[in-house]
């Protein structure tokens, strides 16, 4: 005898969401079907009801998931579990088939690529529904992407699931349909899409508050150079490396300062209604993640978690992370995707990684909603490129084959060279030497729009945004922020106004490219706050007519004269 049926009547109420999606699936009744949607919005709970239904009225005998790692295999089968699909985690090539008390099994990307073989032999003998979690990966290299080809071309359904934007490479994601659009490009079509801003309409996903440190930054160069930048101001990519990197090292003391403030966010949290609030620091390497551990200890006196991806009885301190009362815990990328701890709301973005597909699935282990009004904050390095993608939230992307590659001035590949300490030899460490950091903090990112200006770590202005209440709704967050920055503003007018006026001078000094682009930001999101008042629109929405209207980057990143130009446009709005 198999395994029982799933009983379709015990399933939970699907968001509004899953139901469209649900009905659309069962109206195509294609082979392939493409599920976009934003991390937290419950595309596991979605996939299994698909499977369910599928399993119910005999279009298929078995299940397959495939996950991007071991860790997930453990969770999918859980989740199945509990709404009656039984799926086999411990499933290993070797076995060629599952017990029968199993509806099907978890295997991992890897898995199918090592012996796609096994996997396409096992999809021949039952029909097969396969899951797809986070199809991306399959792209990851070409013996993953031919594997699962070769796998899955005989399975009756299909279904791919993601939750973040597509892959910045050209190599082509199995059974995702493309079309060829009017500039020539080539460009993903998915058949059911739920993006951030539709989610946090909704109430799915929490509000995301980035607050984006810069500070004062020096090394030494491997001729003995000394060279001071400050993070964030605009530099050649090897000085944005070279400055990221000494900003990261734990031996200096941005990190001290940013993890000290991080922990006082997550304490106003906990404080504030979100008792059992936890903070994730995200880290480049094994070596920097146990040196941030370090500390955790001492600026909070509590251990932290840390969780490598090699190391046995990982995914055993993830789930017991994931219950417990423990405050930080300190990962690699083992927790940059798919996994669900949802009383995550602090993060530390202490890593080199920059792409938008890294970004967004690190940013999703923050925004999964349990009860209304939760909101979560992300500290990350003042860095252009990190703060457009933090402005960019809600936009969707779809995997784009034959577009020109653009120099965005910061890649993965530059920052990993710059950050070799696990593997660099003796030599190639006395190449740099990371000398101090300071850290303060440079702006607070909402909805796409900036507030707040330079505060150093450990001042009442810093506190001011540290001290924002845990529990408030998108809008709540908006109007605070407007009001902190307000109140900033006017207690830097009456420092100016208490001090003795100096000797006039013959002449005034100008102003630096720097300080333009302080005062221009904060004239464009005081006028785009006040648009907002007066029509409703979100502030990320009106920054985005603005972009379509001006063209050029995110205002983070925006160069003076596009400022002026968008100033020029709000006003006539």
């Amino acid at each position: 005898m198999g395994a029982r049926l799933p009983v379709l009547e015990s399933f939970p109420a699907l968001r509004a969401w899953q139901r469209k999606a649900l009905v659309e699936y069962l109206r195509r009744r294609s082979e392939d079907f493409l599920a976009v949607a934003t991390p937290g919005a419950g595309k596991t709970t979605f996939a299994l009801r698909i499977a369910a239904e599928l399993l119910a009225d005999g279009t298929v005998e078995a299940v397959t998931v495939v996950a991007p790692t071991e860790h997930l295999k453990t969770q999918w089968a859980d989740a199945a579990a509990r709404v009656g699909i039984q799926l086999d985690a411990a499933f290993r090539n070797a076995d060629l088939h599952s017990s029968a008390d199993f509806h099907g099994a978890v295997v991992t990307y890897a898995q199918v690529g090592i012996a796609p073989q096994v996997h396409r032999r096992r999809t021949m003998t039952r029909r097969t529904l396969v899951i797809l979690d986070e199809i991306h990966h399959a792209g990851d290299s070409r013996s993953w992407g031919d594997g699962v080809k070769a796998a899955f071309e005989p399975a009756v359904r299909r279904l791919m699931l993601t939750g973040t934007p597509f892959r910045s490479d050209e190599n082509p994601i199995p059974f995702v349909l493309y079309e060829r659009g009017g500039d020539g490009l080539q460009r993903s079509r998915a058949d059911s899409v739920y993006g951030y801003s539709d989610a946090l309409a909704d109430g799915v996903v929490r509000p995301v508050i980035f607050l984006a440190y810069s500070g004062e930054t020096r090394w030494r160069t491997s001729a003995g150079d000394e060279l001071a930048a400050r993070l964030g101001e605009p530099m050649t990519q090897d000085l944005i490396a070279q400055a990221w990197r000494t900003a990261l090292d734990p031996a200096g003391d941005w990190m001290p300062q940013v993890l000290r403030a991080a922990d006082a966010r997550l304490q106003v949290l906990r404080a504030g209604g979100v008792s059992d609030a936890a903070g994730l620091v995200i880290a480049t390497d094994q070596q920097a993640a146990r040196s941030y551990a370090r500390l955790i200890e001492r600026i909070t006196g509590e251990r932290a978690v840390v969780v490598l991806s090699d190391d046995q009885g990982a995914s055993a301190r993830i789930a017991a992370f994931t219950v417990s009362e423990q405050r930080w815990m300190v990962a690699v990328r083992m927790v940059s995707e798919g996994v669900d701890i949802p009383r995550l709301a602090v993060g530390v973005y202490a890593t080199s990684a920059s792409t938008p597909l890294f970004f967004a699935q690190a940013i999703g282990r923050f925004v999964r909603a349990r009860r209304p009004g939760e909101t979560a904050s992300v500290f990350l390095p003042s860095v252009p490129h990190l703060l457009g993608l933090a402005s960019e939230m809600e936009v969707e992307r779809d995997h784009v084959l034959g577009e020109p590659k653009r120099d965005d001035g910061l890649d993965d590949d530059l920052l990993e060279r710059a950050q070799r300490t696990e593997q660099a030899s003796g030599e190639l460490e006395k190449r740099f030497e990371a000398l101090s950091a300071t850290a303060e903090l440079d702006q607070v990112i909402f909805d796409g729009a900036s507030f707040g200006t330079a505060a150093q770590a450990g001042t009442p202005e810093e506190e001011e945004y540290l001290g924002l209440p845990g529990l408030l709704t998108a809008d709540q967050v908006a109007v605070l922020l407007n009001k902190r920055q307000a109140e900033q503003l006017a207690a830097q007018r009456r420092r100016k106004t208490a001090e003795p006026v100096p000797a006039p001078r013959p002449e005034s000094r100008p102003l630096s490219a720097a300080e333009r682009r302080v005062n221009l930001r904060r004239q464009l999101n005081a006028l785009v706050a006040a648009h907002h008042h007066r029509t409703g629109l979100p502030h990320g929405k009106i920054h985005a007519e603005l972009r379509r209207r001006c063209g050029g980057p995110p205002s983070a990143q925006a160069t003076i004269e596009q400022l002026e130009e968008r100033i020029a446009t709000v006003q006539t709005l």
